[in-house]
């Protein structure tokens, strides 16, 4: 598996139409065959922040993802609302292992 979390700050005036905007994307994306998860959430004490935890079932998930549509659009619909740049990180799982993934 491998794991991409995604953080978002949005403008404070934006967060209601990037939340609805980030659940269709998130709804679309756990239809695609690489995608095993994917996570919306929203911080607590600063809802103007986010992280998308997107797991993959391979390394090349992820680009097949930026391919679809919904993602697409959801890139570029989202775009305006951001406070800052999105930034991301990316991680391999170490447990649970291979075994009971594939």
């Amino acid at each position: 598996m491998f794991i991409v979390q995604v953080h978002v700050r949005v403008k404070p005036e934006r967060v209601e139409d990037f939340k609805q905007a980030t659940l269709e994307n998130a709804r679309q994306s756990v239809r695609e065959p690489g995608i095993a998860r994917f996570d919306v959430v929203q911080q607590v004490d600063d809802p103007t922040r986010f992280v998308l935890v997107e797991v993959y079932r391979t390394l090349g998930d992820p680009g097949r993802h930026k391919e679809t549509a919904h993602y697409q659009t959801w890139r570029d619909t989202v775009e305006s609302m951001m406070a800052e740049p999105r930034k991301s990180t990316k991680y391999n799982n170490c447990f649970p292992d291979d075994a009971g993934w594939r």
